[in-house]
């Protein structure tokens, strides 16, 4: 957040005093994708990720838990994939020293490797949140019963 506030700052400082601010707004998008990718797995563990449970909440028991294991595998195994296929995307793009096209040649694989940790991270958040789903003896509900409380 504060790389996005200070590449539009600078951006802004340019127009103003009359320099030239090359590439800045590709910096700042550069910054708003690190910042929210990063961010995914922290919010999934604070349960600050909006949860739609509109056919979840109508089951009890045993079934209820069923449904939350499978919802969180999903998750699990889309995330991965998510985050395999970034970590590759970033490996490949150092290999062959992809650049991107703005004004300053950024090697791309220094923004898709926030990507990448952060889909990773969100994979790992997931399995934990399945595997402590699966094991615990605690009720599957978070926003109930107070399981993932630190």
């Amino acid at each position: 957040m504060v790389g996005i506030a200070l590449f539009i700052l600078i951006a802004l400082a340019g127009s103003i005093f009359g320099f030239v601010t090359r590439s800045m707004d590709e910096f700042a998008g550069y910054s708003m994708a690190a910042s929210a990718f990063l961010a995914f797995s922290y919010t999934f563990h604070s349960n600050e990720h909006i949860r739609v449970t509109l056919v979840i909440h109508r089951f009890r028991g045993r079934l209820r838990k069923g449904l939350e294991v499978w919802c969180h595998l999903l998750g699990v195994v889309l995330a991965g994939f998510f985050g395999w296929y970034s970590v590759k995307m970033a490996w490949v793009s150092w290999q062959i020293n992809e650049l991107s096209q703005g004004l300053i040649p950024l090697p791309l694989w220094i923004p898709q490797i926030t990507m990448a940790f952060g889909t990773v991270m969100l994979a790992v958040a997931l399995f934990d949140r399945l595997v402590t789903i699966c094991f615990a003896d605690l009720p599957p509900d978070p926003d109930r019963q107070g399981m993932m409380e630190s």
